[in-house]
């Protein structure tokens, strides 16, 4: 029975087309600063509902603001994490809410973001095999995001300072534990990530969006992620942060649902937004 739950609830995060676009709207649990779009979060849900998004990841006391908007097929991705500062050079990853939680809000899938290093690894891989074990058995869902241990710098700054190999290393720890979807940064090239797709041997994987970008090499990054063999996104700032949330996420959807090149989704951007 709890494989028949995992398989439905996958059904609606992964559409009939195979592919998943994710809009995070989860980061007053981990941005250092409180980012100004996201006070009227059902807005924020209404727009990228709008633009394309079926899967909306949020935590558990935004949904109850931002129910509302979600469209009969929308589903909802639980956030299980939240960043503390201990007040060393990374953030601590501490787990807020439970699997049993989300099936009580109605969610689709869980998610955990998972940081390895320092003195806290341990601990994380304990939560994150804890929630592998709890998703297997109660049918839900599992999106692990294998990220560098703070996202809130450029992809240049994250390689330099963590290297291309903690994330290869992170995406497979997070396929071995029990992921049934694996969120990883974008590592700087189309081949890198390309063989960040083969780390998880099969388990699909989302490219996130990481810091503001231009629209373009936003647009770009999802193509290239998406032929590399890449099934969707999961971006947050670039989408709420953006001039229109619903016209990125849109273009977005063109990228990833309808396979359009990144310049072609990008001149029809501009004609939406009359530049």
């Amino acid at each position: 029975m709890t494989t028949t739950g995992k398989s439905m609830r996958l059904k609606r995060v992964v559409d009939p087309a195979g592919v998943s676009v994710i809009c995070a709207l989860d980061h007053g649990m981990t941005s250092p600063t409180f980012l100004e779009p996201l006070a009227d979060i059902e807005a924020r849900t209404r727009e990228t509902v709008a633009g394309g998004a079926n899967v909306i990841m949020m935590s558990k006391g935004m949904i109850r603001i931002a129910e509302p908007a979600f469209s009969p097929t929308t589903s909802l991705a639980l956030l299980l994490s939240a960043s503390a500062d201990p007040g060393g050079d990374r953030p601590e990853i501490v787990q807020i809410a439970e699997v049993e939680e989300a099936l009580v809000l109605g969610a689709d899938a869980v998610v955990l973001f998972t940081a390895l290093g320092g003195d806290t690894e341990s601990g994380m891989i304990d939560i994150l095999s804890s929630v592998g074990r709890e998703c297997a058995a109660l049918g839900m869902p599992f999106i692990a995001e294998a990220e560098f241990p703070t996202t809130y710098a450029t992809v240049e700054e994250l390689q330099q300072q963590y290297g291309y190999e903690y994330l290869r290393r992170n995406v497979r720890l997070c396929a071995e534990l029990g992921a049934d979807i694996v969120k990883t940064n974008w590592p700087g090239d189309p081949e890198a990530f390309g063989k960040l797709v083969e780390a998880t041997n099969g388990i699909p994987v989302v490219l996130a969006g990481g810091s503001r970008l231009e629209d373009k090499e936003l647009l770009w990054r999802m193509q290239v992620a998406v032929e590399a063999g890449a099934i969707g996104c999961s971006v947050g700032r670039n989408i709420f942060m953006h001039a229109s949330p619903e016209a990125i996420t849109r273009a977005l959807s063109r990228v990833i649902r309808e396979r359009w090149s990144a310049d072609k989704a990008h001149d029809a951007l501009l004609e939406e937004l009359g530049r």
